[in-house]
C-alpha cells in the first residue's frame, strides 16, 4: 500500500511543476525530470512521455536528449512498449531487449543505443488524449516489481497533474484558433467589400467570386484575400476574379 505522506509529498512537487511552468511540452518534461529523481536510486535512468492527443501532433517529452531521440523513433515507427502501454492501458516491461520479439523496429534501435531493459506505464487521462512513461535502463532486469509499483503510484499522481495542463493548453488554443479565425474573417470580408466595389456586384455574389478565384489559384481563401487587400494603395487592383 502506498505510504499516504509519499503521494502527499509527489503530489504537492507535480503541482509545483504548473505554477513554474505554462507550456505543455514544459511540464512534460518537468514530470520526466522527476520522474527520473524517483527511480534513480544508484543507477542511471533515462525517461520520456509520449503523448497523444484528438486533432493535435504527437507530443514527446523527455529527462534527456537521448531518451527524447529514442521516443521520437517510437512515436515515427508507431511501435514500442511505450504505445502499447498508452493503447492497452496496462504497465509494459521488458526485462532485456536483446531478448525481446514485439517492436522489432524499435527494439534494435534501443538496443544500439546500449540500453537493456524499458518500463512503461499508461497514464489515466480523458477520451481526449493518451499518454505513458517509459523509463530506459542500460543493465538488464532493472525494473523489478517494486519499481513498476513505484512507477504506478507515480504515473497516478502525475496523470491529473497531465490532465490540468490538457485543459490550459487546450483553452490556449481554443482562444488562439478564435482570434485566428476572426483574422481570417476579417481579411475575408475586406476583400469581399474590394470586389463589391469594383464589379458593382452583392456581398454574397463577391464572396463567390473570391472562392471561385482562390480555387483555381490553389492558395488558401484567406491568403488571397490579403493579396487582394495588400494591391490596394499599391497601384490599380486586377479586377479579373473570373476562374
Amino acid at each position: 500500500m502506498a505510504d499516504p505522506y509519499e503521494v502527499r509529498d509527489l503530489s504537492a512537487e507535480l503541482h509545483q511543476v504548473l505554477l513554474e511552468d505554462c507550456d505543455l511540452a514544459e511540464v512534460l518534461d518537468s514530470i520526466t525530470k522527476l520522474a527520473v529523481d524517483r527511480l534513480s536510486v544508484n543507477r542511471r535512468v533515462l525517461c520520456g512521455i509520449v503523448l497523444k492527443r484528438n486533432r493535435r501532433n504527437i507530443v514527446v517529452a523527455s529527462s534527456s536528449s537521448e531518451a527524447e531521440q529514442l521516443d521520437e523513433v517510437q512515436a515515427g515507427f508507431d511501435e514500442g512498449p511505450c504505445l502499447e502501454a498508452q493503447r492497452t492501458n496496462t504497465l509494459i516491461r521488458v526485462p532485456d531487449v536483446r531478448y525481446e520479439t514485439r517492436w522489432p523496429r524499435y527494439m534494435c534501435e534501443v538496443r544500439d543505443h546500449g540500453l537493456r531493459s524499458v518500463l512503461a506505464v499508461p497514464l489515466g487521462l480523458d477520451e481526449t488524449a493518451s499518454a505513458a512513461i517509459n523509463f530506459y535502463s542500460v543493465e538488464p532486469g532493472a525494473f523489478n516489481d517494486e519499481d513498476g509499483e513505484s512507477a504506478q503510484r507515480y504515473a497516478e499522481v502525475a496523470s491529473a497533474v497531465v490532465g490540468i495542463a490538457l485543459r490550459t493548453a487546450g483553452h490556449a488554443e481554443s482562444a488562439e484558433d478564435r482570434r485566428i479565425s476572426m483574422e481570417s474573417r476579417t481579411a475575408i470580408d475586406l476583400a469581399a467589400g474590394i470586389i463589391m466595389g469594383q464589379n458593382r456586384c452583392s456581398q454574397e455574389e463577391a464572396i463567390t467570386i473570391l472562392k471561385s478565384a482562390s480555387n483555381h489559384r490553389n492558395i488558401k481563401l484567406r491568403t488571397f484575400a490579403e493579396q487582394i487587400i495588400a494591391t490596394v494603395g499599391h497601384g490599380p487592383a486586377s479586377t479579373n476574379f473570373e476562374s
